[in-house]
């Protein structure tokens, strides 16, 4: 890498990791994932303030990863702006999935998954780029921890109507809403329901390993997804018949029935599952060195001296 002062961000919906890079020091910090409700652009100016302040280093450039990232907030020039005072002359955005995949597989050909409490796919060929998904909790982000604990949910309650099989799953939401007849009202009212609901992607994993047989077909469902996710990718990008590397990223993938069925779901597409050079936070760094001629160079936007 450059020697340059960077303070790299990778931003979630469940948490926002930095890392201080400089040639005296490293440091890295965790805050509260971003708001998707709030403006993005100033809650990334807040936590680069507080992170230069908490680990007094001078980074010079910031660059970052993010959740999300619409064509409206990837204004690297007003996140300059807003750092005015901070000694911060560059900036680089990038969609989270552009990180993620620098992250997990560098300059090598292939799809990374990242499925955390939302989910994105990124293919990368020798000319081209294929992004599928990442279409947010409402239209998208199929088999994501949103999407698993939005099944969990559902099947509660259509067993708690009789419409469906019992399931552990009910003894868990009872855990949070004692009166499940209520437990809509509690939700739809708590602003931070989406990261609520994605929480419960973790007892699915559990109750998985336990044998509970909806838990057991939320996961084979939410395999299947991110599979066809990856497919989908690679056959955008692909040439001729070559051997895709394929990166499983985020907190949905610890669960072991759904690595297992994944890795059955996407064996026959050409591809073969890799273990990940680094993390999303690795390839935020990795921004500052990313080649002119990288086919994702045109995903990065970029303010100032970078």
């Amino acid at each position: 890498m450059s020697v340059k002062s960077v303070l790299a961000i990778d931003a979630g919906q469940t948490a926002i990791k930095v890392r201080l890079d400089t040639p005296d020091l490293r440091d890295e910090l965790l805050f509260r994932g971003i708001d998707t409700h709030e403006p993005l652009l100033p809650q990334l100016a807040a936590v680069v303030r507080e992170s230069v302040e908490r680990t007094h280093g001078a980074p010079t450039l910031v660059t970052a990863g993010i959740s999300g990232l619409t064509e409206r907030d990837a204004d690297a020039d007003a996140l300059l702006s807003l750092l005015s005072g901070t000694g911060i002359r560059g900036a680089m955005l990038a969609h989270d999935s552009t990180t993620s995949f620098l992250g997990a597989l560098g300059h090598r050909h292939g799809a990374v998954v990242a499925a955390g409490t939302g989910v994105v796919t990124l293919a990368v060929g020798a000319h081209a780029v294929a992004r599928v998904d990442g279409w947010g909790y409402i239209m998208g982000d199929a088999g994501s921890g949103y999407w698993i604990g939005r099944e969990a949910l559902d099947a509660v309650m259509r067993a708690f109507d009789g419409r469906g099989p019992a399931t552990a799953l009910s003894d868990v939401m009872r855990g949070r809403w004692p009166d499940l007849a209520q437990a809509y009202i509690a939700l739809q009212s708590d602003e931070d329901r989406v990261r609520i609901v994605a929480s419960f992607a973790a007892d699915v994993a559990a109750l998985a390993l336990r044998g509970d047989e909806v838990a057991t077909a939320i996961t084979t469902r939410a395999a299947r997804e991110l599979a066809s996710s990856v497919t989908a990718a690679i056959g955008r990008v692909r040439e001729g018949d070559e051997t895709f590397a394929v990166c499983a990223v985020g907190g949905v993938f610890g669960s072991a029935p759904l690595r297992e069925a994944f890795g059955t779901a996407v064996s026959g597409a050409g591809a073969e599952i890799v273990t990940p050079l680094g993390t999303a936070i690795d390839g935020a760094v990795a921004l500052v060195d990313l080649a002119p001629a990288h086919p994702l160079v045109a995903a990065v936007q970029r303010a100032g001296i970078v």
